[in-house]
């Protein structure tokens, strides 16, 4: 009996040391692979591609009216399609809402019969 007394707390105080234990080794082996990593990916890497790894300044870009147009154009058939999916959208409820209204009917109007 004495070696049941103290199995609870032994394996609670095991998992506990073991997942504090398993987290800082993962954490430790993560962060050297990841270095490990970084840097075997940049020893492949040519030299143009190294320099074009590097941050560039951003470039402010001017939008062209074509561009603009071509915008305009993408937002309207969005906005079209946007009302035809919730035209969709209501006709499928009240579909919907008279398949259940109907099934109802249907379940009370039912004649009771006993078969024998």
């Amino acid at each position: 009996m004495s070696q049941r007394d103290g199995f609870a707390s032994g394996f609670f105080f095991g998992a506990i040391f073991g997942s504090v234990v398993g987290g800082v080794l993962g954490a430790v082996v993560a962060s050297r692979s990841s270095s490990e990593l970084e840097a075997e990916v940049e020893e492949q890497l040519s030299p143009s591609q190294t320099e074009a790894k590097k941050p560039l300044r951003r470039r402010h870009m001017k939008a062209s009216e074509t561009d603009s147009m071509e915008m305009e154009t993408a937002r309207r058939s969005l906005e079209d399609k946007i009302a035809q999916l919730n035209a969709t959208i209501d006709e499928v409820r009240q579909q919907l809402g008279n398949v259940n209204s109907n099934s109802g009917q249907v379940i009370n109007e039912r004649p009771l019969t006993k078969d024998t």
